[in-house]
């Protein structure tokens, strides 16, 4: 199974995890779709955005067996020395291959692959562990959906805020 997972905090606190799962690396059809709520998280420290990002991924992740591959909305690494960022510590973690596909340019992400999808002119930055840097770029460039984002980001997203709408 290949996973996309995001998570979102409430203005009320706490955070929503979310999670859908595909037979298929592209994500052409989704097969499952989880969402989790976790009361207490970490603050946010700057430099170690893990602590407070791993427990919600943990809980969306209990009990997918199989797993393949972990995409994420982040960074695997922060920079060319490889700094882990949340996709490290994911992949070591849970042991799979992680894919980090980040909407915004961190500075020192220099080594981060810019993929442009669909008409956007904005590129999505790809970082990995556990799969080379341009075979993870290759397969984010073609993930299913028409848009900058592929649709299986775009799902967990809106999951992960709470929205029920597909947009």
């Amino acid at each position: 199974m290949f996973a996309a997972a995001d998570v979102h905090y409430p203005r009320e606190g706490g955070a929503r995890a979310a999670l859908v799962l595909a037979s298929d690396a592209r994500y052409p059809a989704i097969v499952f779709e989880k969402t989790v709520f976790v009361e207490h998280v970490a603050p946010y420290q700057p430099g170690e955005f893990y602590r407070r990002e791993l427990p919600p991924l943990r809980a969306v992740l209990a009990g997918v067996a199989d797993l393949e591959l972990l995409i994420i909305d982040g960074y695997v690494t922060l920079d060319p020395g490889g700094r882990p960022g949340l996709g490290a510590y994911s992949h070591a973690e849970f042991g799979v291959p992680v894919i980090g596909v980040a909407k915004t340019r961190f500075a020192s992400a220099t080594h981060a692959i810019p993929v442009l999808r669909g008409n956007a002119t904005r590129p999505l930055y790809v970082t990995s562990a556990g799969v080379p840097p341009a075979d993870a770029a290759g397969l984010v460039r073609t993930m299913s959906g028409e848009y900058r984002l592929p649709d299986a980001l775009r799902r967990v997203d809106i999951l992960a805020r709470g929205s029920r709408r597909i947009a």
